[in-house]
């Protein structure tokens, strides 16, 4: 069984939206969040309109067996409110969500639909209220052919929107008796999920009949597993994976560790002040990023998978027909290192490698040129072209990756000709 994969791919995507970059409550991002699988209560406004939703349908197909069992587990998020809010008060995104999840397994003997409404009751902490929620889900099974099932699935919030008439119409109480980020995990045993992405012959016609709304069945697991099936809220393919390079959330399921990691170790001390007051998860990122070892930033600069092993029989790329014999000779290899050169003289002051510079571009070719305006940087390497035409690599000191530049990672080293560059040193050296 898939269980433990299943729940980390759907901690993943339940969790989508809870905290963006840059990490603050007071961002308009993070007071506007919950941007996917919302089951809003059923009278709120919007729901009546036709505009969100307040339940959710799953359709999938089971390959089935006399001994098959299913079980179905819903999953998703309750917003815990302020006990006493403060008028006007805009810190509803420093409000950590309440995981709720509950299972039950569907009989599959072909009876007709069968439901059971659920409950969590109204509970009053110290600071915080969380709201009375209702819900019900109903399941069916129907034969589609000999070894073959039809489950469906059917969510609904049927909690009021609030009990003050008055505030029905906002979507802040709404969001506080709303199913957050929900989603349902399948899992069978002695059967197999059919893939709705790739059927194949067989079931391509029952796969495309197939309706789902506010919700992406998946298989999860090994790929060629079939046990196992997240309903996901996001679109996802089958058999998605975490990275194993990723060492926490960034709260983004198409995050990109590196760089968020490295935006996060800018931020400003009052920024960083407020995600350590915001809740227990962002204030674990910023500790998790703070404390995150240079192996770990290294990791997530890029992994190659799927390499293959290259013979000496395996055929050579030809050079391009328009090249010459004479140029194929001097074809340039993008593996060897580039002419060196040891030093150079910039408005009189002769400098080397691990010199300091500050970053003047001249050609404002892009938004780098803008953005590193001004910078103090290191030169890394002083380099001549085949045009014999010389460019100076430098590493921006205040780079959180200057590690990485230093490396010659891409992404952290910028090349500029000398007249681009100002020197930091105040000795002159001798040209001769």
């Amino acid at each position: 069984m898939n269980r433990e994969v299943a729940f980390k791919i759907a901690d993943a995507v339940m969790y989508e939206g809870y905290m963006l970059y840059p990490y603050r409550p007071s961002a308009l991002k993070n007071r506007q969040r919950w941007s996917f699988g919302i089951l809003y209560p059923l009278d709120y406004e919007e729901v009546q309109r036709g505009t969100e939703r307040s339940s959710m349908h799953t359709e999938c197909l089971l390959r089935d067996t006399a001994e098959c069992k299913l079980r179905v587990t819903l999953r998703f998020l309750q917003l815990a409110g302020k006990e006493h809010p403060d008028a006007g008060s805009e810190d509803e995104a420093s409000d950590e969500p309440i995981p709720r999840s509950l299972e039950f397994e569907p009989d599959l003997s072909r009876q007709p639909a069968r439901g059971f409404e659920f409950s969590f009751p109204e509970k009053i902490s110290p600071g915080q209220k969380q709201e009375h929620l209702r819900g019900a889900v109903t399941t069916a099974i129907e034969t589609l052919a000999a070894g073959l099932l039809k489950v469906t699935v059917d969510v609904r919030n049927e909690t009021s929107s609030s009990d003050n008439p008055a505030n029905k119409g906002t979507r802040d109480c709404a969001l506080l008796r709303a199913f957050l980020s929900a989603h349902l995990i399948l899992e069978t045993h002695a059967g197999q999920f059919v893939s709705l992405l790739d059927p194949g012959e067989e079931f391509i016609e029952h796969a495309h009949a197939c309706r789902n709304i506010g919700n992406f069945p998946v298989l999860v697991g090994t790929e060629g597993e079939r046990d196992t099936m997240l309903c996901s809220s996001i679109i996802l393919y089958d058999y998605p994976q975490i990275a194993p390079e990723s060492a926490g959330d960034f709260f983004d399921a198409t995050e990109m560790d590196e760089m968020l990691a490295l935006r996060v170790l800018t931020l400003s001390d009052s920024e960083k002040d407020q995600m350590r007051s915001a809740n227990d998860r962002v204030r674990a990122l910023l500790e998790r990023t703070e404390h995150g070892t240079r192996e770990q930033l290294m990791k997530t600069h890029g992994a190659i998978r799927g390499l293959r092993p290259v013979t000496d029989d395996a055929p050579k790329p030809a050079s391009p027909p328009w090249k010459g014999p004479s140029e194929r000779l001097m074809e340039w290899n993008p593996q060897a290192d580039p002419t060196p050169v040891e030093d150079i003289v910039i408005f009189g002051i002769r400098l080397r490698r691990g010199d300091s510079v500050r970053i003047r571009p001249q050609k404002n070719a892009d938004i780098m040129d803008i953005a590193l305006t001004g910078k103090t940087a290191v030169i890394e390497s002083i380099e001549r072209d085949f045009d014999d035409r010389i460019h100076v690599a430098v590493v921006v000191e205040d780079d959180p990756g200057f590690d990485l530049g230093v490396l010659r990672q891409p992404g952290h080293r910028f090349f500029f000709s000398p007249e681009e560059l100002e020197p930091l040193k105040l000795e002159v050296r001798d040209e001769r």
